[in-house]
């Protein structure tokens, strides 16, 4: 068997070809959790020769183990090699190097793009027409789109995974080689003629796998299960652990204390067990120390590289007992909070946050501007993490309903992070406020009061919001109508309400009289219906209740679906809703419920909605958008 680091060049040079087995799984890899993370360190390498800021180049970025098992040669042929894992990321790596030669050629950098084809195609004659050609052969489910991505007078397949992610290499690749800024405004750094060169070589030489080559080992299998083992593997806190106590002891501090005192807490059941964040399952301890380092060092922290960043990050801080026990204590202090954070009380504002914010939002990438905010360390007073988690929450939910992408949020938040850099604790608040107020770019801006009012009511949000995002708001809703009057009883909303239209999805049943409407009209009423003003909250039991009914009484005539036999929606409204919601549409619309009155209720809802969720600072936000204009 035979192990070693290897680059690109030192993979794919000369005659070789790799095959994926056509049993394989096919390509999976996506935007959001591969390519994106992938190219982006790609340019933290590149970038890091192109600056001169006085640090030392990032020498290489680790791809991962690539487990093959080679054939014997045959003259004339090429060097033959069986994938056995590995096929994603062989796949992804083989789609960037021909982006990248295919933009660096387009761009007329002949002598990179030179070398960027000799990674990716044998191009003796020999092998011409032949798969033996490309240096990389995928699983069966993918050959097509391959063939056609590597070369493009095969022929075109559409809609499929490999296709997308050489659209995307390519995309990204042209963008920083000509030097368009980032959504911060900040341009690559270099000329075009040294980022063409700097990328070439990252490409070539500074992307680093580890090899494995089980040919001519007779007990290659059991090394392969081996590798794939589904036993306990080490975490992240693990190796810090270890780190941490090594450097303990070499600076003379009590390191049996740090055991009871700072880490003891870490080791329990609590702290190790395995929860889903986004589609990677991992442990909670590294899941915060991720988000506890990204908060302390206000950039983003990749979670393969937890350990290595958490050691450039403490080494200066542990070469004395006294700087380990400040540094440890800080921490202690900050995993105590994160560990408190399902504790809190939703009448709170942080408690609030967590249960709308970061849980039904789904939005767990604003933890670490939430942990900053909560953080012993910092100290800040009450009515400004209020404001600040208050404006966070508003930018959230308006971007949401309004369907604006969230795929820049990760960044965003380090941002709004490095915005707090020279603030005082005292302030923070307005200054997050005032931040998100500036912002302009399409991924980053918060919705004004007039763009809501203006553009929700028509937006369709059923069916394309999740109905448990949709309650929150609802009840929010609900209870800031309640506010309005002294007269209503504090009645507490019970959870377990859910979503119901007025006028149901399945009109067409009990809700279209002679004459029909017309198809333009129908299409019309089917987007209506699933707007903000159609919706409300109601029981399971009354939900099951009211269905496809009729509004009316008159036209529930003989009606017995969903029993109450005979009667209309709003009679059952009535009857067994409290909730000012229903009870404002009962009051006010006794004969008929129509598209008319869905528009005039939702621009009443999307007004309550700007006053639950206050939107920017317009003078900040106008000054902000003009300075962009200019």
């Amino acid at each position: 068997m035979d192990t070693h680091p290897r680059s690109p060049r030192d993979l794919f040079e000369g005659r070789r070809h790799f095959e994926i087995p056509a049993f394989q799984r096919p390509y999976v890899w996506d935007e959001e959790s591969q390519w994106a993370p992938l190219w982006d360190d790609v340019v933290r390498v590149t970038e890091s020769y192109l600056l001169d800021g006085g640090k030392p180049p990032i020498p290489n970025h680790f791809l991962g183990a690539v487990v093959y098992e080679s054939k014997p040669p045959s003259a004339g042929d090429v060097t033959r090699h069986e994938v056995i894992d590995g096929q994603q990321r062989m796949t992804t790596l083989q789609l960037l190097l021909d982006a990248a030669h295919e933009i660096v050629a387009g761009r007329g950098h002949q002598t990179e793009a030179d070398q960027l084809e000799e990674l990716i195609l044998n191009k003796a004659l020999t092998f011409k027409g032949r798969i033996e050609r490309f240096k990389l052969w995928p699983s069966q489910a993918d050959r097509s789109a391959f063939a056609h991505a590597m070369d493009p007078e095969e022929p075109r397949v559409e809609e499929h995974r490999v296709i997308e992610a050489h659209d995307f290499f390519r995309r990204e690749i042209e963008q920083w080689l000509i030097g368009t800024p980032d959504e911060e405004g900040i341009v690559p750094p270099g000329t075009e003629k040294l980022r063409a060169k700097e990328l070439c070589s990252t490409l070539e030489h500074r992307l680093v796998v580890v090899a494995i080559d089980l040919s001519g080992h007779e007990d290659s299998q059991l090394i392969f299960e081996t590798l794939n083992d589904r036993g306990t593997p080490l975490l992240k806190a693990d190796l810090i652990k270890n780190w941490v106590f090594r450097k303990g002891e070499q600076i003379g501090a009590d390191v049996d204390k740090w055991s009871r005192t700072h880490w003891a807490d870490f080791d329990t059941v609590w702290w190790r067990a395995e929860i889903s964040q986004g589609r990677q399952i991992r442990s909670r301890v590294d899941i915060f120390l991720q988000y506890w380092l990204t908060m302390r060092l206000q950039e983003e922290v990749k979670a393969e590289l937890v350990f290595r960043i958490f050691a450039d990050y403490a080494g200066s801080r542990l070469t004395t007992p006294v700087g380990a026990e400040a540094l440890l204590t800080e921490l202690r202090k900050d995993a105590d909070t994160y560990r408190g954070l399902s504790e809190l009380d939703v009448g709170t504002p942080e408690g609030r946050f967590r249960s709308r914010v970061i849980e039904t939002m789904e939005l767990a990438a604003t933890t670490p501007v939430f942990l900053w905010l909560l953080s012993e360390n910092h100290s800040v007073p009450r009515d400004q993490l209020r404001i600040a988690l208050d404006a966070i929450e508003s930018w959230v939910i308006r971007r949401t309903l309004l369907r604006k992408t969230s795929k820049d949020v990760n960044r965003f938040m380090v941002a709004t992070l490095k915005s707090l850099g020279s603030v005082d604790a005292r302030e923070a608040g307005s200054a997050i406020r005032d931040f998100l107020s500036e912002q302009t770019a399409e991924t980053r801006y918060w919705p004004s009061d007039q763009e809501m009012l203006t553009t929700l009511p028509d937006v369709k949000l059923y069916g394309n919001i999740r109905q448990w995002r949709l309650q929150v708001v609802l009840r929010a809703v609900e209870q800031q109508l309640r506010n309005q009057s002294t007269k209503y009883e504090a009645v507490e909303l019970p959870w377990g309400l859910e979503i119901e239209h007025v006028m149901p999805q399945g009109w067409r049943t009990h809700w279209d009289p002679p004459p029909r409407l017309t198809p333009e009209e129908a299409a019309v009423r089917d987007r209506v219906v699933n707007t903000i003003g159609n919706l409300t909250l109601v029981t399971k039991s009354l939900n099951g209740s009211l269905s496809n009914r009729p509004w009316t009484d008159s036209d529930a005539t003989g009606l017995i679906d969903g029993g109450e036999s005979g009667k209309g929606k709003r009679t059952l409204l009535d009857a067994f809703s409290l909730l000012v919601l229903n009870k404002e549409i009962i009051q006010s619309h006794i004969d008929l419920w129509t598209e008319a009155d869905i528009k005039e209720r939702s621009a009443v809802l999307t007004k309550a909605i700007t006053q639950v969720w206050p939107g920017p600072s317009m003078e900040i936000q106008e000054a902000a958008f003009e300075a962009a204009r200019a």
